[in-house]
């Protein structure tokens, strides 16, 4: 059921996850729909560095999973952030977690050290789901986004995979 993702064939069913989030909730601050080959390209760029994996059952695409650099500069290089959107109708089944579980692995194998969540202050559901997973909130940033009129809150969850070897 998790498996590698494959830009071309999943683009798409992706992007149709991913906009229901951006069109109808603050959880993502992009403001506009994503196509199949923006998102196709999105994948590809992600992918190439860090693990994308996708949550597949009976030939129906139900979530991903993907880490990313959290910030451009070399000495963050070890330092991901994680991200992850699920189907409505399989929210509450454990597929979100266990795709997360899997990403952790990949993550901490690949030489991640540390997984940073970015969440939009209010979602609730996502904050109780990464502390189940041993993340802890460790910022809040106040007034930093504005979607559908609102002023929005983002707080970062941090999830330490491989402890410092030097504290300067």
């Amino acid at each position: 059921m998790i498996r590698e993702v494959q830009s071309r064939k999943d683009a798409a069913a992706i992007a149709a996850i991913y906009n229901e989030y951006v069109q109808g909730t603050t959880i993502s601050f992009e403001t506009s729909p994503l196509s199949p080959q923006a998102m196709e390209a999105r994948i590809e760029a992600y992918a190439a560095e860090c693990p994308y994996i996708v949550w597949e059952q009976d030939g129906e695409l139900l979530g991903y999973c993907y880490a990313h650099r959290w910030k451009e500069r070399a000495a963050y290089a070890r330092t991901w952030e994680s991200t992850i959107y699920l189907k409505e109708q399989a929210c509450g089944k454990g597929i979100g977690y266990r795709l997360m579980e899997e990403l952790i692995k990949r993550c901490r194998e690949a030489g991640c050290r540390v997984l940073v969540a970015c969440i939009t202050q209010g979602n609730e559901r996502s904050c109780r789901f990464h502390e189940s997973l041993g993340f802890r909130q460790v910022s809040h940033f106040q007034a930093v986004g504005e979607k559908f009129g609102q002023v929005l809150d983002v707080v970062d969850y941090q999830l330490t995979l491989a402890p410092s070897t030097t504290r300067a």
